[in-house]
């Protein structure tokens, strides 16, 4: 599967095509959601539900028919007030339902793991594009944040040799703070000694012009 960041990147995008009489927090909300959603079919392997199964990991969940029935159901739960065959209702369901197609869509182009259930229930064909440039995510939140995910985040994003290279960067000011702190420490350290110093001389001569003096 691709990861849960390049499914939020979708809705983002897919919601920039709707004017501002549309979009609110609840719809970016949502939308990111109705991303995600389609994945929480891995819970069936927890049920002896085997990949390949129609109710399976990018099976049923991630079909076209499920896009648009989860559409509706968004709409219909969040957006009570709105009429669904209305024109705006029904550009929310189209919103909500093409969310959720692009979960799809970013699998099939994944290079790993088995294809997608476009057409179930249907048809439980398993379909990849032609071209699948996507590295394949780590199933579950655990392994997510592994090493393998921590690679695929690098890869998609891009950044790896710069967050690399900011990691460096940060302990090194991290190492010089401390250094400079040290200094700092120790400069202060001196400069009360050397109060300190000037207060003892001072008393010694007070006492010496005292003593002199009688």
């Amino acid at each position: 599967m691709a990861s849960a960041f390049a499914h939020a990147l979708a809705a983002l995008t897919i919601g920039k095509t709707y004017s501002g009489n549309y979009t609110s927090p609840k719809f970016w909300l949502l939308g990111i959601a109705c991303t995600i959603v389609p994945d929480a079919d891995v819970v069936m392997f927890k049920f002896g539900v085997p990949y390949e199964h129609m109710l399976g990991h990018r099976g049923f969940s991630h079909s076209l028919v499920f896009a648009g029935i989860l559409g509706v159901i968004a709409t219909a739960l969040f957006y009570r007030n709105i009429k669904l065959t209305s024109r705006k209702g029904l550009l929310f369901i189209l919103f909500f339902t093409l969310c959720t197609a692009s979960h799809s869509l970013l699998d099939a182009l994944t290079n790993g793991g088995l294809g997608v259930a476009v057409f179930a229930p249907f048809d439980n064909t398993r379909y990849f594009l032609p071209w699948r440039p996507i590295q394949v995510s780590p199933i579950g939140v655990g392994n997510f944040f592994s090493e393998w995910g921590w690679r695929v985040i690098k890869k998609r994003t891009g950044l790896g040799r710069d967050v690399d290279y900011s990691l460096c960067i940060t302990g090194q000011n991290v190492k010089n703070h401390k250094r400079k702190s040290n200094l700092e420490g120790t400069k202060k350290t001196s400069s009360v000694r050397s109060s300190l110093l000037r207060v003892i001389r001072v008393y010694k001569l007070s006492y010496w012009l005292s003593y002199t003096g009688k």
